[in-house]
């Protein structure tokens, strides 16, 4: 048998070599790949067509002669009002705007007083904010627009060292859910390590823990006082009054009052607001260096408060209220032994009302003013003028904080 020969190396590399070769010459002759596209960006995309802008539309425009020009783009629009109440030297009830041919709504006001004023536009009857505008004011159930006419000179933002306002969250364990405050801490708080008197501020019925800062400029009318030396530094904490709905047809509490306006409240400022403010602020927590006062609602809740703890606080304000929501014997039966404690009153400082010639609420001040006379406390009561208003509120503010902590 014939023996099969070898195949030697140098032949196997011979073969590899030649078939190496045949592919490289069939890949030349094969047509070059185009490079891979790179993947669109958006800038190279086919952009739909467009219709023509609409016009520029600026609300609210505060000219310098203090008149106020607020519109409004809705061509398709049937009727558009303005609703803006406290607005001065203007009849209360709604303001009709003029359509233009480009479909803008326009109505100009003024001139204005100086001041801070919150207003909204109905549209065919729809209630809505001013599209054109972010400044904005919270309310217990809706927001409105808000405008700032420049000329009065202690709401004003003026070139003084500003303090900061602050949106605190809590857990309020009286009412088992969380709460908010707004918190305004003086200038030059976050450096230093000094304690500072705290002023617990009350909105109104209807309003919220935003309404003191965003419509009430209390930020800035403190900052202004602060900077003139006519009040002290001094943190002021702004709770939310509200612990429900609001409105005529709200429930009542145990206590008879209306929701709206029933010790709920009261449970959720004495356990959780006060404890939150002392242990996450610099105050100083006794009573001569604690104030509180309230307008409308606010003022009566800072009554209850006041007097059914009458050695937590030294300087009391009620602006625009009295005793609200109770008979008067009711109240004075509730409280009539905190009424009688001549030595509690002897560490009060200030008791001070203030209320418009026009508010409805004037009687309610006059008789509270009266009921407290008769039990030995020594009230100062004030009859300014003007009504029921964000107007006369920040004017009670301005005259009240510099009497705190003297």
């Amino acid at each position: 048998m014939a023996t099969p020969k070898r195949v030697g190396v140098p032949f196997v590399a011979a073969i590899a070599a030649a078939l190496v070769g045949a592919s490289l010459v069939k890949a030349q002759e094969q047509p070059a790949r185009p490079p891979a596209a790179a993947p669109a960006t958006q800038a190279d995309r086919p952009r739909p067509a467009r219709g023509p802008r609409g016009p520029v539309v600026i609300s609210p425009e505060v000219r310098t002669d203090r008149h106020v020009v607020f519109r409004i783009l809705a061509p398709k629009a049937e009727a558009v009002r303005l609703n803006a109440g406290d607005i001065p030297n203007e009849p209360s009830q709604p303001r009709t705007f003029t359509k233009g041919d480009n479909g803008v709504w326009e109505l100009t006001l003024g001139p204005i007083d100086g001041g801070t004023y919150r207003y909204m536009f109905d549209v065919d009857g729809v209630q809505v904010v001013d599209p054109r505008s972010p400044a904005v004011s919270e309310s217990n159930g809706n927001a409105w627009s808000v405008v700032h006419v420049p000329g009065h000179a202690i709401e004003d933002e003026a070139e003084v060292p500003h303090g900061a306002v602050t949106a605190v969250h809590y857990r309020s364990t009286a009412l088992g859910r969380d709460r908010r405050m707004h918190v305004y801490t003086p200038p030059g708080y976050e450096t230093s390590q000094e304690k500072y008197p705290v002023f617990y501020l009350l909105h109104g019925a209807g309003d919220s823990d935003d309404s003191w800062t965003s419509v009430g400029r209390a930020n800035f009318i403190l900052d202004n006082l602060i900077a003139s030396g006519e009040a002290r530094p001094m943190i002021v904490v702004m709770p939310a009054g509200h612990t429900g709905p609001f409105g005529a047809g709200a429930p009542r509490g145990a206590d008879g009052r209306p929701n709206f306006a029933a010790s709920a409240f009261e449970d959720d400022f004495v356990k959780d607001i006060v404890p939150c403010v002392e242990s996450q602020y610099r105050v100083l927590a006794d009573r001569p260096n604690r104030a509180i006062a309230g307008l409308s609602m606010g003022g009566a809740q800072t009554l209850n408060l006041a007097l059914a703890h009458p050695t937590d606080f030294a300087w009391v304000g009620v602006f625009s209220s009295g005793l609200l929501f109770r008979n008067p014997d009711q109240w004075e039966k509730a409280l009539g032994a905190q009424l009688d404690d001549a030595k509690a009153r002897e560490g009060l400082k200030l008791l001070w009302f203030r209320t418009g010639s026009r508010d409805f609420l004037l009687n309610q001040t006059r008789q509270t003013v009266d009921l407290l006379k008769k039990h030995g406390f020594n009230p100062v009561f004030d009859e300014s003028e003007g009504g029921h208003t964000w107007i006369n509120w920040r004017d009670y503010l301005q005259a009240f904080a510099p009497q705190l902590f003297r």
